[in-house]
């Protein structure tokens, strides 16, 4: 059983820390599931990654910076806006943060989340404490933005280390996160994203072996390369906290391909998903020309 409390919550977390991470092997209750009864309720946000060309150009100058980047999202009529944390100025302050709360609050818009470019594969040490570190600096970050989420990363396995050892540093550095994050009232959503977290089996296995209300899956429906990527993504709906579409799939043994948005949606429905759509646009296309594109498509199947 989960605990009914926050307080509770972090009692237990507490205990578990003491008692050090469980065996690879053990079982262990992990999420389950989202028991969600209502029907699916579906908003759309975008990500700042989309226009990452204009935010962050290798070799220039951006072009635009996140205070543009909430005007455009304005512009399309979003709901929301994923301030993707790659695009913060370095000396990130309260003072800032604040101010691009307020305004995406005064052009109608939610911070549906933010990201944190984290490892927890590093071993014990220096580089490791500086992960946990970094995760906690940016749960601090999206309480003040009111984000209510953060994607993480599970990281890559370090060279000459195996994946068994990878995937236990990540679920330790995902149970040592996690309290932090309750405090703050922030939930942390692991990414499908390669590596140790490739193909649903890889990433249930860490899934199920973490248990606390503030966890589960950022759903990226462009970074599963099976033979049937929707095949994949439906068996890990049910665990969705947030939702990136990608408007390509690559289909293990065939060229990337226009994504079925339709699909897409009708599985977070059958899933009874409710929560944010975030359009994370990595195509060719301009996304000056293609993201309002997009956007239009989604809201028509959102409704």
């Amino acid at each position: 059983m989960r605990p009914n409390t926050r307080r509770q919550f972090l009692a237990s977390a507490a205990v578990a820390a003491l008692a050090g991470p469980p065996l690879l092997g053990q079982s262990a209750r992990g999420i389950g599931p989202i028991a969600r009864t209502r029907p699916s309720h579906l908003k759309l946000s975008l990500a700042a990654y989309s226009f990452r060309d204009s935010l962050a150009p290798k070799g220039g100058k951006p072009t635009m910076d996140l205070f543009d980047f909430v005007d455009l999202a304005a512009d399309l009529a979003l709901d929301g806006v994923e301030l993707t944390s790659y695009y913060f100025p370095p000396d990130v302050t309260p003072d800032y943060l604040h101010r691009l709360k307020q305004r995406a609050f005064t052009l109608g818009l939610d911070v549906s989340g933010t990201s944190v470019g984290n490892n927890f594969c590093v071993p014990p040490g220096p580089e490791r404490e500086k992960q946990l570190a970094l995760v906690r600096t940016w749960v601090d970050r999206a309480a003040e933005l009111d984000a209510p989420v953060i994607r993480i990363f599970a990281g890559t396995i370090p060279k000459g280390e195996t994946e068994d050892v990878a995937v236990a540093r990540a679920i330790e550095g995902i149970k040592a996160s996690l309290p932090y994050a309750a405090e703050k009232g922030v939930t942390l959503a692991l990414e499908n994203h390669g590596g140790i977290t490739a193909t649903p089996a890889q990433l249930l296995k860490l899934v199920r072996a973490v248990d606390a209300p503030n966890f589960g899956i950022n759903l990226d429906t462009g970074n599963f390369h099976g033979e049937d990527p929707y095949a994949d993504l439906a068996q890990l709906a049910p665990y969705a906290v947030n939702v990136q579409v990608k408007t390509e799939v690559s289909p293990k043994g065939r060229p990337k391909e226009d994504a079925d948005l339709s699909r897409v949606v009708g599985l977070l429905r059958d899933a009874k998903y409710s929560g944010y759509v975030v359009l994370e646009y990595e195509a060719k296309e301009d996304p000056a020309v293609a993201v309002p594109k997009h956007i239009k498509k989604l809201r028509s199947l959102i409704g």
